[in-house]
């Protein structure tokens, strides 16, 4: 049975790249096509995979999905995770919401209603971004835990220092896909954070969910996995170094500058004074100022500070 299609002012672009991901394509596919938001439009593309993925969202394509799939094909080469968001996010018409979609991950079947439903009650001109927690599964979706509460509300400062948005559960409105097109993220950084970023840095409106609206799939070839256990992700950063981070951190940083039209007083000012503060009295300078330069949890934010006060 075919479902209603709802008004064009709840239109879904929903973007998927692929990469050799034909394992659990499927499945994914399938929770789409069970969403309780009728009006979406899967718009895709294979990053150069060597499986069998694009024959498999071929066959999707021509069958459950016909009509409502849109294969983008204007470049054929392995662009990586963020530039194949970045041209999809350039390729797309405009469409009033956006949502990102892995290949090996499974939605709620209320996860566009639910998100749709909160970003909605935001004004259409002011950017806004939806995210949400997920279940942590195994490879084969058993439940091992849950993604972490935030403990604290997101805003500008606190973007520079963590993502927060997982991309397959993030959606935005069309203001914040008006920022993000031909406008790629940094080295490094991943579409979802970008969308974060840009979307805080304008003065936007950034909305987490605390239900679990996916289930997160770890595998052994996750591009990016969840690693539940906080001692985990604390050897991990540990074990990464400050180097890394806060190469991050900068590129962040001056790529947000490069753009004054797209940021709000607020985060220009912060932008200016992280990017002069050069000396440990100008950083700790910076670090009174704006107490909000900080992680979810205090550890995390006491380890940043310390890379931000002696880093070179």
């Amino acid at each position: 049975m075919t479902q209603k299609r709802a008004d064009s002012s709840r239109q879904v672009a929903i973007l998927l790249s692929l990469y050799n991901g034909e394992t659990y394509l499927d499945a994914q596919l399938g929770s789409i096509l069970a969403q309780t938001h009728p009006d979406w439009t899967l718009y895709w593309r294979d990053d150069a995979s060597d499986d069998g993925s694009r024959e498999r969202m071929l066959m999707f394509a021509a069958g459950p999905g016909q009509d409502r799939c849109v294969e983008i094909t204007t470049r054929h080469e392995r662009l990586g995770v963020a530039g194949s968001y970045a041209h999809l996010l350039d390729a797309i018409p405009p469409t009033p919401y956006v949502a990102f979609a892995d290949q090996d991950d499974i939605w709620e079947p209320q996860k566009l209603e639910w998100a749709i439903d909160a970003v909605s009650r935001r004004p259409a001109e002011k950017p806004t971004l939806y995210c949400a927690r997920q279940y942590l599964t195994d490879a084969d979706l058993v439940i091992f835990q849950e993604s972490a509460a935030l403990r604290r509300r997101p805003d500008f400062p606190a973007s520079l220092t963590q993502n927060i948005a997982t991309g397959h559960t993030v959606l935005l409105n069309a203001a914040t896909h008006r920022l993000m097109r031909n406008n790629p993220p940094p080295p490094s950084v991943l579409h979802d954070w970008w969308a974060y970023l840009l979307t805080a840095a304008a003065g936007g409106d950034v909305i987490f969910d605390n239900r679990c609206v996916s289930y997160y799939r770890q595998h052994a070839h996750n591009t990016v996995g969840a690693t539940g256990s906080f001692l985990r992700r604390g050897w991990a950063a540990w074990r990464r170094g400050p180097k890394v981070f806060m190469t991050i951190f900068r590129s962040n940083v001056t790529h947000l500058l490069s753009q004054p039209e797209n940021l709000s007083p607020p985060a220009q000012r912060l932008l200016t004074d992280i990017a002069a503060a050069r000396t440990f009295p100008g950083r700790l300078g910076t670090l009174f100022r704006y107490r909000n330069l900080r992680r979810q949890r205090f550890s995390e934010t006491t380890v940043f500070r310390l890379w931000y006060l002696f880093s070179r």
